[in-house]
């Protein structure tokens, strides 16, 4: 039976994207952690929605182990001001951008903070916590490959093949797209 052939991934790149972090990405991997099992780093995608939370509890379940490192990753979409070849079809002033930045990191904070509780609880300490900018598709998949993560965990909406076409799906672009393996958590 004939190998298929290895899928080529488009590059991504982001120019608003930034990957803010207290920590710098360990560069080198894997760490041993006994035996011969090397320690993962796991990204979990977290939004406000309960999908979300179900798979970072489901990674906290079944994947992390004693010894992984575990990121909670939430990307922010910013606005734009659209220019179409009438003029500007809506104009976002800076102190609107200023204004929605800062509610959008007081919202991250407030989930990350919500989602570092539920590590608490399952005995998982002191995960990484790290806020993207821009387009979360892209932004997502940039951090995996910043940070060299062994493994991407995110929940799904179950949106129907309609949806996902006209909508556009997350987790199907990151499924595609980000340079580990993804684990869809689905309702």
């Amino acid at each position: 039976m004939a190998e298929a052939p290895p899928v080529k991934k488009k590059s991504v790149k982001i120019a608003a994207a930034a990957i803010a972090s207290d920590e710098a990405a360990d560069p080198s991997g894997a760490v041993n952690v006994g035996g011969d099992r090397k320690a993962k780093k796991v990204i979990v995608a977290i939004d406000e929605s309960q999908e979300s939370i179900r798979a970072l509890r489901y990674a906290l379940d079944t994947v992390v182990q004693p010894g992984d490192g575990l990121v909670l990753l939430h990307s922010q979409f910013m606005p734009h001001s659209y220019v179409g070849p009438g003029g500007p079809g809506f104009y976002i002033t800076p102190d609107l951008v200023a204004a929605t930045r800062k509610h959008q990191e007081n919202s991250s904070k407030v989930l990350l903070d919500k989602a570092k509780r539920i590590c608490g609880d399952a005995n998982v300490h002191h995960p990484e916590l790290l806020m993207a900018t821009g387009d979360p598709r892209d932004s997502i998949c940039d951090a995996v490959e910043k940070i060299h993560a062994d493994l991407l965990v995110m929940g799904s909406r179950g949106h129907g093949a309609i949806k996902r076409t006209f909508l556009g799906s997350v987790s199907d672009y990151c499924t595609h797209n980000a340079k580990c393996p993804v684990l869809i958590v689905r309702k």
